[in-house]
């Protein structure tokens, strides 16, 4: 993995950027946008995200494809509309979410392109939209940010999203336990509307065959706002069609953290795919947690950082990775009062590797830091097919 840090005083912006870039074959590369004057109008914080994020595109990661979009804001409320008319009309692939960056600016951005992709066209998508495909060789690689479903509570709309995430599915000949890799919930107020997710999120797995006995999906359940302050739950999602037998290893780590299951929840601690040329580890959220499910150092953001460090290491020598194969990660703080001492350590393990760091309750009150990353390392597998 190869890192660049690109800063333009001009723009007040700062890109930190992850390349994994190969001779033949698909070039991948992350970018983590955020301004570094304080105290600018949003509107003047917005152009220079996009300014950046364009003249990088442009001069640095020429003939790229903008796979998966995020932007963080820090009032979406009153920011969205702006936003809108910097954003394409296609938007299936962009996740827009209320998480206020820690270094007290208005926007983030995180952003994830790829070389030779070709974006997919297919006629299903006008009879069931929503998903964005990008394709390259036998692989279709299905995104999905900001769904919601205006329903009354918590559990309703995550069940309809969930449902209609299915049917999504099944337009293009995929199922929710077969080709779903990856799976972001953002949660207004989580500490009250988490249960909810939980509740059904469990009883449309257990309808789709995902049980403790089976596999769950990678993911991250988050507190996070919607510009309409009627959306309880905002849903993103990764899928992959083409995918053979036994290139999907789930990640559990168990000397340091216990089955999610055994606390209530229905998610994997992690995911990795093996590629002909790579593999792709997803690491769902992660907290300071031990092999019992219990909260580790509780009341301690610095021990907890530096738990949650260990156990995402130990998830990734699972899927045969370490931190420098990290292409990018997201670090969520449930108190703003606690970014000075997580932010210096984390700064510290992971000085080059694209992130953001923002306000973002955890689904657990205890845990007080929580994060999630995605590596890349290259393989060498002649069973399957490069990616």
């Amino acid at each position: 993995m190869q890192y660049k840090t690109i800063t333009d005083g001009k723009r007040h912006a700062t890109a930190t950027t992850s390349m994994f870039i190969t001779e033949k074959g698909v070039s991948e590369y992350q970018l983590a946008i955020q301004i570094i004057e304080q105290g600018l109008p949003f509107s003047e914080q917005l152009k220079s995200v996009f300014s950046l994020f364009n003249d990088i595109r442009e001069n640095n990661f020429r003939n790229t494809s903008i796979v998966f979009l995020r932007i963080f804001l820090s009032d979406a409320a009153n920011q969205v509309q702006l936003l809108s008319g910097y954003l394409p009309d296609n938007k299936y692939n962009i996740s827009i979410i209320e998480q206020p960056p820690l270094n007290s600016t208005k926007i983030a951005l995180w952003a994830y392109l790829q070389t030779g992709m070709k974006v997919c066209e297919n006629r299903r998508l006008s009879r069931m939209p929503g998903l964005y495909g990008v394709q390259h060789g036998r692989y279709l690689h299905l995104w999905n940010g900001t769904a919601i479903k205006p329903e009354n509570d918590s559990e309703q709309q995550m069940n309809a999203l969930l449902k209609n995430y299915i049917a999504q599915l099944k337009a293009h000949d995929c199922t929710l336990t077969e080709n779903c890799i990856r799976t972001w919930i953002f949660v207004q107020n989580v500490d009250v509307n988490y249960a909810g997710i939980v509740k059904a999120r469990r009883e449309l797995f257990i309808e789709n065959g995902l049980t403790d006995k089976t596999h769950y999906i990678a993911s991250t359940g988050i507190n996070g706002r919607h510009a309409d302050p009627k959306t309880i739950v905002i849903f993103d999602s990764y899928a992959v069609k083409g995918l053979k037998p036994g290139q999907i290893q789930y990640l559990h780590a168990m000397t340091h953290m216990s089955s999610t299951s055994e606390y209530g929840v229905t998610f994997e601690r992690g995911t990795c795919i093996r590629y002909g040329d790579r593999r792709h580890v997803f690491v769902s959220g992660t907290a300071s947690i031990d092999n019992k499910g219990m909260i580790v150092h509780e009341g301690d953001v610095g021990k907890q950082t530096i738990r949650m460090i260990e156990n995402v290491e130990t998830l990734l020598r699972e899927a045969e990775c370490g931190t420098e194969d990290i292409a990018q990660m997201i670090i969520y703080l449930r108190d703003m009062a606690d970014y000075a001492v997580a932010g210096t350590i984390i700064g510290k393990h992971f000085p080059e590797i694209p992130k953001v760091v923002v306000l973002a309750p955890i689904c657990r009150p205890g845990w007080l830091v929580e994060m999630e990353c995605f590596a890349i390392k290259k393989d060498n597998n002649a069973n399957f097919e490069p990616l």
